[in-house]
């Protein structure tokens, strides 16, 4: 009886989530071989299925906002657009071999890249709208001037 009262009560203090694996606080298949770990990156390998890993992931981030699932040809990119400290998970669609993930941290060069691109952009979007009007304002302005010749002329 008193085992009984010492499991449940470990239960109640202890729950077996705490117990998950978690790297950059994103959360890590429990039945897969780790291939590769740094600071920022972990790869890994499982035999399970690419559904079952997606599966795993899609309930594990189901209350996580800002999170984008997207279906690739050979994988599947799950990405955060937050403030969480990983930026991507990758499940490969590996086949025979196994399933692949890869979860890589968020880095100020992926930032700063992103940034960057945006930054070209919208000066790029100006310039060919500012080439734009400055082509259209020429010709208006000429047909104007002929067609006052025209009337001066008449």
């Amino acid at each position: 009886m008193k085992i009984m009262i010492l499991f449940v009560s470990l239960l109640f203090f202890f729950p077996g989530s705490t117990y998950a694996e978690k790297f950059l606080d994103a959360p890590v298949l429990p039945l897969g071989s780790v291939t590769q770990k740094t600071d920022a990156r972990l790869e890994m390998k499982t035999s399970q299925s690419h559904d079952e890993v997606l599966s795993f992931y899609r309930e594990a981030l189901k209350d996580a906002k800002d999170i984008k699932f997207r279906n690739w040809k050979d994988a599947t990119y799950i990405e955060d657009d937050g403030n969480k400290p990983w930026h991507s998970i990758t499940v490969s669609k590996g086949g025979e071999t196994g399933t692949e993930i890869t979860i890589v941290k968020d880095n100020w060069t992926w930032i700063i890249g992103t940034l960057l691109l945006r930054y070209v952009g919208v000066f790029m979007v100006l310039m060919v709208l500012f080439l734009g009007m400055s082509l259209s304002g020429k010709i208006i302005s000429r047909s104007v001037q002929k067609m006052d010749s025209k009337k001066a002329a008449g």
